[in-house]
């Protein structure tokens, strides 16, 4: 065994300022806050069946993992998790809690204390849009620990992500009633639209929902949802890592807070809406998601993520962390909804080249592009790539980070626009309304507008699943092995071939900017009830 005088460096975890951030000086020594450390399985989650999560079989064949059964046969192992604690506890940190599950354990300290745990220089840094406490570099931690620690968050408290929706603004001459006839729509307008199964609730069915700031006013669901002539979905405020529910303006994120709610509660007005609010940074939106995933009391079947950021803005251990957490669920029998970006091909860099939006680049993850819907009734008229530019258009791709999925192999995705020879994940996996220009009714701290963005295409696919879910009395789960498998030409997605996001152009089948397209509710219901 290696002697404790050895480090090793964690791999992925090296930092890179943030784009025109400058060191301003030290972190204060005694300075406290939280740290999470992510811990290896006890096992590789692999399918022991043939009707394994992560194959393409319908849900009624699929075998799932309990929660217990989860945490019993690939949570983390007791001794690897009192094995870090022992190294923390060595160095004045304080071990506030321990999750087999989550495979994490969560510490509190002094900056001082962190830095020689970690092996690193921690500092104030600021940039445009604020101040973050921050690292640059690699962590390191004693060799012995090496093949135990995958990952440590939180030393770095820089924003990760950012909400993906847009409002519509009209000219102040138009006004919005005048604007949405036929063009703008309620949710359940849209579920009439996309035919979604009728007779349908979501009764019995947990519909979680991530959020990295704002907040939602229990007025306002009241107001829309009577508007609606739909019950008020019973919404529940889930807290980590001191985040919470903290409503300000319809300016700010309530108005991804207030989409969210709305649009996943209209499809599903009787599923439990539970909210788990953090702080953004990547220890806080990993906490939500393991949070979400493992929560034996509330229990979701679905999960609807509508933040995001492009992958150079992530660590590749937070990348790897966030996609084996989806993996998780997919094992469980979680659905994980993943908006894929407002921004076109770039998705908001600068640098010239093509990226896609992380996490709906995970493998695990059910990448929600946009579309451009005009439609009335139960008749779409018209539907192609949301595209008004760069700074309102549906991010798509292929993946830097993760290579090409097995189920992809088949799919055409072409090479990375960045590199002819590289051949990624293709994102995303399916699509729906998200022009502004063509979107979604909401209300939001006593105001009602218009919102679009691939932020209101997760909720959507949500309520969808959440349905789904119901009427299988099976969790859908994974749907990725399906839709690029036996659903592939089972018509059961409107294929959306005109329009381009600037890299990346549509086209029969699959593509890297609808993926398979926009929903056909029944025919889908149909296709995975065999």
């Amino acid at each position: 065994m290696a002697t404790k005088s050895k480090r090793s460096k964690i791999v992925g975890s090296n930092r890179l300022p943030h784009c025109g951030a400058c060191a301003v000086g030290a972190v204060p020594a005694d300075e406290r806050f939280e740290v999470t450390v992510r811990v290896r399985r006890k096992a590789p989650l692999k399918s022991r069946k043939a009707d394994g999560f992560h194959l393409d079989c319908l849900p009624a064949k699929r075998s799932y993992l309990t929660q217990a059964q989860y945490t019993t046969e690939h949570g983390a192992d007791p001794g690897d998790l009192a094995n870090v604690a022992a190294f923390a506890r060595a160095h004045k940190l304080v071990v506030v809690e321990t999750s087999a599950a989550r495979r994490s354990v969560f510490l509190s300290g002094t900056a001082a204390d962190f830095s020689t745990a970690f092996g690193t220089k921690i500092e104030h840094y600021e940039y445009d849009g604020g101040t973050y406490r921050g690292r640059t570099g690699s962590l390191t931690i004693p060799a012995e620990l090496a093949n135990v620690i995958e990952g440590v968050f939180g030393i770095d408290d820089r924003p990760v992500a950012k909400p993906h929706f847009l409002r519509y603004r009209p000219a102040p001459s138009i006004g919005i009633r005048t604007h949405a006839a036929g063009t703008s729509f309620t949710p359940p307008e849209l579920a009439k639209l996309y035919d979604f199964p009728t007779g349908l609730d979501g009764t019995g069915q947990c519909i979680a929902i991530i959020e990295l700031g704002g907040g939602y006013r229990t007025a306002d669901i009241k107001t829309y949802f009577q508007k609606l002539g739909l019950p008020a979905p019973k919404v529940k405020t889930v807290r980590v890592d001191g985040g919470n529910n903290q409503p300000s303006s319809a300016d700010s994120a309530d108005g991804e807070v207030m989409l969210d709610i709305e649009v996943a509660a209209a499809i599903a007005p009787k599923a439990s809406i539970a909210v788990y609010f953090a702080p953004n940074t990547d220890k806080g939106f990993l906490d939500a998601i393991t949070m979400a995933i493992h929560d034996t009391t509330n229990k979701p079947s679905v999960i609807s993520i509508s933040w995001g950021a492009a992958e150079p803005n992530w660590s590749g251990q937070a990348m790897t962390s966030y996609d084996q957490a989806f993996q998780a669920a997919a094992a469980m029998g979680v659905t994980v909804c993943c908006a894929a970006g407002d921004n076109g091909s770039a998705d908001g860099e600068t640098d010239g080249k093509a990226h896609v939006d992380f996490p709906a680049s995970s493998p695990f993850a059910l990448g929600c592009g946009g579309t451009k819907l005009v439609g009335a009734g139960n008749t779409i008229a018209s539907e192609q790539v949301w595209n008004e530019g760069p700074n309102s258009a549906t991010g798509g791709g292929v993946s830097d980070f993760f290579s090409l999925p097995d189920y992809q192999s088949k799919a055409g995705v072409p090479p990375s626009a960045n590199d002819k020879k590289h051949k990624g994940r293709g994102v995303p996996d399916i699509a729906g309304d998200a022009d502004p220009a063509t979107g979604y009714f909401v209300r939001v701290d006593g105001q009602e507008f218009v919102i679009g963005g691939t932020s209101a295409v997760a909720p959507l696919w949500a309520g969808l699943v959440a349905l789904l879910n119901q009427k299988l009395k099976n969790r859908v789960g994974f749907l990725n092995p399906l839709l690029y498998g036996s659903l592939a030409k089972s018509a059961s997605l409107n294929d959306v071939t005109a329009g381009n996001n600037g890299a990346y152009k549509a086209k029969a089948g699959w593509d890297p900017c609808t993926g398979w397209g926009s929903p056909r509710g029944k025919k889908l219901l149909q296709s995975l009830g065999g």
